[in-house]
């Protein structure tokens, strides 16, 4: 690349802006996958089979589940969960595997880059992708609750926020680490990752029920913040405990981003 279409790139870059070059980026996407929106119903659907085979199903055999001195049932309980799950699961997909079919196989972010964008951008626009995706899966899922009568209050309203806030935590932390992996047998440790969390970060009883070791292990996951945060919302028992969630989950998505940016510099600028 000339010195001369350096700078010409540069000029665009700063008079197009970061938002609107992460828009770009967002539209490629949309214009590869509107004719696949199917798969989009796959991610949605496993936490819906989890709500209905456990959370009613199981939850017709459960009485009396107590959260915070409140009495609610079963299912109002497994809902705020898999909405998390939800919205971390539809995030991933398209942070980790795709991400990686991008990078490695289909140089997608290396054409990126002999246009304006910078991989700044590239970074930004892919995470702004995967949260669309969450944030669908999210919406849909807090609609279902609410047809389901599993929703407890208006501060439910902003379910689908604290679920984009999981989806930029998820999201960029998968970016960030999908940049080491080499093969795709590597995404195993994606899955050794997130099922304990899937597991035991409170989405089917409360942490209280384990051993202290494993209650503190729990606690320090980023699923089991959000979980918490959600049904918090669900249920109206938010308090200023809440905004720990919210401060550690923003600053696991900033750390994210800033390792992806400084990842895709070393991988396609050396």
């Amino acid at each position: 690349m000339s010195a001369l279409t350096h700078l010409a790139l540069r000029e665009e870059r700063r008079r197009r802006g970061a938002l609107a070059s992460a828009g770009v980026v967002v539209h490629r996407n949309y214009l590869t996958y509107r004719r696949m929106w199917w798969l989009f119903l796959s991610g949605f659907l496993e936490p819906v089979l989890y709500l209905f085979s456990i959370g009613v199903g199981v939850g017709q055999l459960v009485t009396g589940f107590e959260v915070d001195g409140r009495e609610i049932s079963y299912a109002a309980f497994v809902a705020p969960g898999m909405l998390a799950f939800a919205a971390m699961n539809g995030t991933l997909l398209d942070a980790t595997m795709n991400f990686f079919f991008k990078l490695k196989f289909a140089k997608t972010f290396d054409q990126m880059l002999a246009t304006p964008l910078s991989t700044r951008d590239i970074a930004l626009g892919e995470l702004a992708w995967s949260l669309a995706r969450g944030g669908i899966y999210s919406t849909a899922f807090l609609l279902l609750m609410v047809v389901l009568g599993l929703v407890q209050s208006w501060w439910a309203v902003l379910v689908v926020p604290a679920a984009l806030l999981i989806g930029v935590a998820f999201g960029a932390v998968g970016m960030a680490l999908t940049t080491w992996m080499r093969t795709f047998q590597d995404f195993e440790w994606v899955t050794v990752a997130t099922l304990p969390m899937f597991l035991f970060s409170a989405t089917f009883y409360p942490v209280t029920t384990y051993p202290r070791w494993l209650q503190l292990f729990a606690e320090i996951t980023p699923l089991y913040r959000g979980v918490v945060l959600v049904r918090e919302l669900c249920l109206g028992t938010v308090g200023p405990a809440a905004l720990v969630s919210v401060v550690y989950l923003l600053l696991l998505g900033v750390a994210g981003l800033l390792v992806v940016r400084r990842r895709l510099d070393r991988l396609l600028l050396r």
